[in-house]
Order: C-alpha cells, then sequence, then structure tokens
C-alpha cells in the first residue's frame, strides 16, 4: 500500500524497513537520510511534482512516499484476549481514526476494533494515525451487536462516551474492559447504549456540546488505564 508524507515515511524507515518495498521521492534528501534509505537495497524511483501530487490525490506530501506490504488486520479471536479495547461505531473520517489509533497506542490501550463500516482506508489511516497504525492490533467488525455479544461472552465490562454519562473521574476501572465511542454526528445508537453496562461523559468547564472524537477518546482513554 502507498503511504506518503515526511513523519510517516520516518517513522516506518525507522521502526519497519521490513514492510518497505519500493521508495517513491520527488525532492532531494539530505546526504544522511538519503545514505539511510540507499542501504536498505529497495528501488527508488523519483518523480517530478506533478506525479508526485497525482500520487497523493492533491495532498500534502512533502515529496516523501513510500510502498510498504499490506496492512494486516487482527482477527477477532486474537484481539478478544486483550484487556482494554477501544471500538469505533460508525466512524468513517480516517484522520479520526488515525487520531484515535495514536492516542491509543500511545496510551496503553491493546486494540482497535472499527465497527458498522465494511471497510477502512489503511493508507489514509496509516498516514494520520503517523505509522501508530502499524504498531495497533486493529479488527474490523462489521455489525456491532453481534460485536458487543461476543465481548460480553468472555467478561469485559463495556463502557459508553455519552452526553450525559456519568463523570469519567468517578468510575472505577476494572482490567477488562472496552470503550465504545460512536461517530461525531450520530453518537452512539440507543440499541448500543441499551446493551453496554456504563455510560461515561467529560464533564466540560465550560458550556460546549461536545469534542472532537478523537480528542475525547484521547482524555477517556487516560482516564480509564
Amino acid at each position: 500500500m502507498l503511504v506518503y508524507g515526511k513523519q510517516v515515511f520516518l517513522y516506518i524507515l525507522e521502526k519497519y524497513p521490513n514492510l518497505i518495498e519500493e521508495i517513491i521521492l520527488s525532492k532531494e534528501l539530505d546526504k544522511k537520510l538519503f545514505s539511510k534509505v540507499s542501504r536498505l537495497n529497495k528501488k527508488i524511483i523519483k518523480v517530478d511534482n506533478q506525479k508526485a501530487q497525482a500520487l497523493s490525490k492533491g495532498k500534502n506530501h512533502q515529496g516523501f512516499f513510500l510502498n510498504i506490504k499490506d496492512y494486516e488486520l487482527t482477527p477477532f479471536e486474537t484481539i478478544k484476549n486483550f484487556n482494554f479495547l477501544i471500538v469505533l461505531v460508525g466512524v468513517t473520517d480516517v484522520g479520526n481514526i488515525g487520531a484515535v489509533i495514536r492516542s491509543a497506542y500511545a496510551l496503553g490501550a491493546d486494540g482497535i476494533i472499527v465497527s458498522d463500516i465494511k471497510s477502512l482506508n489503511f493508507e489514509g489511516v496509516a498516514r494520520s494515525s503517523s505509522g501508530a497504525l502499524l504498531d495497533m492490533p486493529v479488527c474490523l467488525m462489521p455489525n456491532t451487536l453481534d460485536l458487543i455479544n461476543e465481548l460480553k461472552q468472555v467478561n469485559f465490562t463495556l463502557f459508553g462516551a455519552t452526553m450525559n454519562g456519568s463523570d469519567v473521574r468517578d468510575i472505577s476501572f476494572n482490567s477488562k474492559k472496552v470503550l465504545f465511542l460512536g461517530s461525531e454526528e450520530n453518537g452512539l445508537n440507543r440499541k448500543v447504549l441499551s446493551k453496554i453496562d456504563k455510560k461515561i461523559s467529560i464533564v466540560m468547564s465550560r458550556e460546549f456540546d461536545s469534542l472532537n472524537v478523537s480528542t475525547a477518546a484521547a482524555i477517556l482513554i487516560d482516564r480509564m488505564r
């Protein structure tokens, strides 16, 4: 899959050089970086800015591209053995998904489950997560209600982020827990909320309706860990 942008380029170069299949550049590298890239013994392709813009579909690429091995999802049978999971219900924006993955990895969650969508743009998520997608186990489960039943069977406590839940600061969390987050447009639907164990909220200091889902995720994950 194709990823672009300097930050994710450098991250993969440092941590996952084994995933790199091809290097594409539209700018000159400094000697130190070019030497490091050359030692990979991978094909290096130089393109002009017009081609680079086409590859990134007009987005900011900074001249750095990598073709890497396809991302492999983690099976649910594996991810259900973890202790602290994040479930994104109907969240489709790759920027938000990537930011949640980045925060979840940094703050100690064990895995991400994306539900109520059929597919995931791994290239976009890899970039928006600054490469953290490659560190974090991610599972895709299209049916959220089936997922809830599966999680309950293995003794997870399920927490749902809502506007009218209990203050997250007042709750004690056991080790085997799941945080459900809905999309910014719709939140968690009634069927999902009726099956979770506890609704939780971030209490605002000033009047404001909500936070961006990735910001809310970071705060809740930090408070729950």
